[in-house]
């Protein structure tokens, strides 16, 4: 077993096996979390290996292909959930690679939109058409009936979830 698979598999023997059937919910959270563990750690080794690139690049390259007239730093901050500063540095670091580029509209300098170069959009779809294939080939053991009747399965317990937030 490699060093990935036992770190995801770790958080589901947090509870005794005797506890199985008394604590289903925290079981299927655990399960749901070691499983998001496991594919997220693989696609950051592969997105690394195929393409020295991180998963925070990725996102980021992801959010500024879906709207080509670009982002505002804040906004991609949001999207990305990631610190503004730490967008900072990342669009730093994609503009110096020559895949994004940023301006200031109206030459408003407070204002800084970010928005991929004709070579970030052509990187980001080979970066896209590689994580799709990433996905169907770690899920290639599950039918897809399966794969239909869990994305109905999450979207309920999303929607419960969000139902019993505090503050809402």
């Amino acid at each position: 077993m490699s060093e990935i698979e036992s770190g995801a598999l770790d958080l589901e023997f947090i509870l005794d096996e005797a506890n199985k059937q008394q604590k289903p919910e925290l079981r299927l959270w655990l399960r749901m979390l070691s499983t998001t563990k496991l594919i997220s750690q693989e696609i950051r080794r592969r997105l690394r290996a195929e393409f020295s690139a991180t998963l925070p690049q990725f996102d980021l390259l992801a959010q500024l292909y879906r709207e080509p007239d670009g982002l505002r730093l804040g906004e991609l901050s949001k999207r990305t959930m990631v610190t503004n500063g730490n967008v900072t540095g990342l669009v730093e670091r994609l503009e110096q690679d020559g895949l994004v580029k940023r301006e200031t509209p109206d030459g408003d300098r407070r204002v800084t939109v970010a928005r991929l170069t004709e070579r970030g959009t052509e990187y980001f779809s080979a970066m896209a058409e590689a994580h799709e294939r990433w996905l169907k080939d770690l899920m290639a053991d599950v039918d897809h009936a399966t794969v239909d009747t869990m994305l109905t399965d999450v979207n309920r317990l999303k929607k419960s979830a969000g139902n019993h937030l505090s503050g809402s």
